[in-house]
């Protein structure tokens, strides 16, 4: 299904490494520089790695997103800021840009799919965002996303737009830092901006580290989309509404091709599975979309030496205590 979205989509270009420096000097002032855990046994579990557990749980607003909603807004010009900026958003990316929008005096709308997290919702609309609940295919969020942008509104795309995959860029800057030692780095895959981002800033320093992406078996669009060469769409059905895109853009799809050394899959039970063990061993809370990468290790999709060095990255933490009793 082809979406009015790909002419937006197609007019992006693929980011450098320059453009994450530039984005870390421009946000790095108001996001956090989150730590870099160890977890031996976690690690143990999954086959005797050195494992550390990038918490971008702990960043503002609940998520990485912060990093790319900010630097998006913080380079738009004061006419665009005056006409205010529209998203669609499973929720992590509008709270996110909501909060983005607060900080630097734009009115911000997210189109939200009907079903989206109640939490998700009241947290955007806590930072000032306005939100839009559309009903049907995740797909026609999009479509009412972009409607809105034709009446003139700036679209900030979740994924598929350098400036906010930039901004996700700047999580491999700080584990760069933050470990010498590093052999693999695992992150999950919902649009392809976080990954985008970071497997340019990675290959650019340290060529020699794989990059491995992780999506769920019910929202595969990463994966199916590499296997037929094209971006594809697909209709998510995961319990990770955080990587429940339903396609992947032009931008991420390409950058995925050249810079990421694989795309596994897990299943929701796998992702809850390590849910209780990150909460169990590591003692920390994170979303379904957040335990997609410890799921791909503790299942050993990823082929691992023994004794090798991995990061996996943490995406998100925002779930709410009643939904978390019923998915621990």
């Amino acid at each position: 299904m082809e979406l009015a979205l790909a002419p937006y989509a197609k007019a992006q270009r693929m980011i450098t490494k320059d453009d994450i420096d530039a984005a870390r000097e421009r946000i790095r002032p108001h996001v956090h520089e989150t730590p870099l855990m160890g977890s031996s046994r976690l690690g143990n579990k999954a086959g005797g790695i050195h494992l550390r557990l990038k918490c971008e749980s702990m960043q503002r607003t609940g998520s990485f997103k912060a990093r790319g909603a900010l630097n998006a807004m913080m380079q738009l010009s004061h006419a665009e800021k005056a006409r205010g900026v529209v998203t669609v958003s499973a929720g992590n990316h509008a709270q996110a840009l909501a909060w983005a929008s607060r900080m630097v005096g734009a009115e911000c709308i997210a189109v939200m799919p009907e079903g989206a997290s109640r939490t998700k919702i009241q947290a955007t609309e806590g930072y000032g965002g306005k939100v839009e609940l559309v009903g049907g295919e995740r797909s026609k969020a999009f479509e009412r996303a972009q409607e809105i942008a034709a009446q003139g509104k700036v679209m900030v795309h979740p994924f598929d737009d350098p400036r906010v995959a930039a901004g996700q860029g700047t999580v491999a800057l700080e584990v760069l830092e933050q470990t010498k030692e590093l052999n693999t780095v695992v992150v999950p895959i919902g649009g392809g901006g976080l990954i985008s981002g970071m497997a340019v800033a990675i290959k650019s320093v340290r060529p020699d580290v794989r990059v491995i992406g992780v999506e769920p078996v019910g929202a595969a669009t990463m994966r199916t989309s590499l296997d037929a060469g094209v971006p594809k769409t697909v209709s998510p059905n995961t319990v990770a509404d955080g990587l429940a895109a339903p396609m992947v853009g032009a931008m991420t799809f390409d950058a995925v091709r050249r810079f990421v050394d694989d795309v596994v899959l897990v299943t929701d039970e796998e992702i809850l599975g390590a849910m209780r063990d990150i909460l169990g061993y590591a003692k920390l809370v994170v979303e379904p979309a957040g335990a997609a990468a410890v799921a791909a290790l503790l299942t050993q999709k990823i082929a691992m030496d023994r004794g090798a060095h991995v990061v996996a990255v943490l995406s998100g933490g925002n779930v709410d205590l009643d939904r978390l009793k019923s998915l621990l």
